[in-house]
């Protein structure tokens, strides 16, 4: 007797965030570019109580790389962006920190969450992708299969209280003729990070080599592409590298939280 051959699983763009969040509750850990096409996806950050005022000044003093779309309450790990999602579970994979340091990236934190932390979801630039995407502006990590380039720059944030850190910005290649369209297109888009930082020549940012990416995969650039930055959302946990609080939980770079919020709620007329 023959085995029923499993069904094909949804392409990544075609599942709903619920049926996104699912696929990463059951372990499939992968970067989340390209998911839920039209959803917006968000950042994680969550830290004790008594460093939540930290995190919120140094996110409004730097709101470029750090938009905050919402902020829970102490030990809740549920949010309005996805109503039923469970912050712990839901996203593919995160980050734990102990003094700055990373200790672990689990698919899964129920274990560790505790009563005091405070969970902060900040904007991310996979939601302008559907945007620049529809206007014909391609995304080479997208065609590529790979998670988005990331890099430590040398611009330091403006600090607060106890953190303090540099910005971090994603790299995408863009034909030289849609630099504009994207720049144009992402401006409208400032809770998700916005205009681009910089276009062109990455040593104004301090960055040596873009196929050494500090977070993420290296992404090939086609002939004429000219890449460009966008601030990112990985800051925080540059700040968190720096500024040494004793426990932290994050997103692991380009595994993000899929909310249930349309792109366009982000975007201006």
């Amino acid at each position: 007797m023959g085995t029923t051959a499993s069904p094909p699983r949804r392409p990544p763009a075609l599942t709903t965030p619920a049926e996104a969040r699912a696929a990463f509750r059951a372990g499939r850990a992968e970067p989340t570019a390209g998911w839920s096409a039209g959803r917006a996806q968000a950042n994680l950050i969550a830290v004790p109580e008594d460093w939540a005022y930290d995190v919120l000044l140094f996110a409004q003093r730097n709101r470029l790389p750090c938009p905050v779309l919402d902020v829970t309450d102490p030990g809740v790990a549920t949010t309005s962006l996805a109503p039923g999602a469970d912050l712990r579970t839901d996203l593919p994979r995160y980050r734990v920190w102990r003094d700055g340091r990373l200790v672990a990236e689990p698919t899964e934190v129920t274990g560790l969450w505790r009563d005091d932390l405070v969970a902060f979801l900040i904007g991310c630039s996979f939601t302008f992708e559907s945007a620049l995407l529809e206007a014909g502006v391609p995304l080479r990590h997208i065609e590529q299969g790979r998670n988005v380039s990331m890099y430590v720059t040398d611009r330091p944030c403006r600090p607060s209280g106890r953190l303090h850190g540099p910005l971090v910005v994603s790299m995408r290649p863009i034909p030289a003729a849609l630099v504009e369209t994207a720049r144009r297109l992402t401006s409208r888009m400032p809770a998700v990070h916005g205009a681009p930082v910089r276009c062109g020549d990455p040593a104004g940012l301090g960055i040596a080599d873009l196929g050494r990416p500090d977070f993420g995969d290296p992404v090939v650039a086609h002939p004429g592409d000219v890449p460009v930055f966008w601030a990112c959302g990985v800051t925080p946990q540059a700040s968190l590298m720096a500024s040494d609080p004793p426990f932290a939980i994050t997103h692991a770079p380009g595994h993000m939280f899929i909310t249930d919020v349309p792109d366009s709620a982000y975007r201006l007329p």
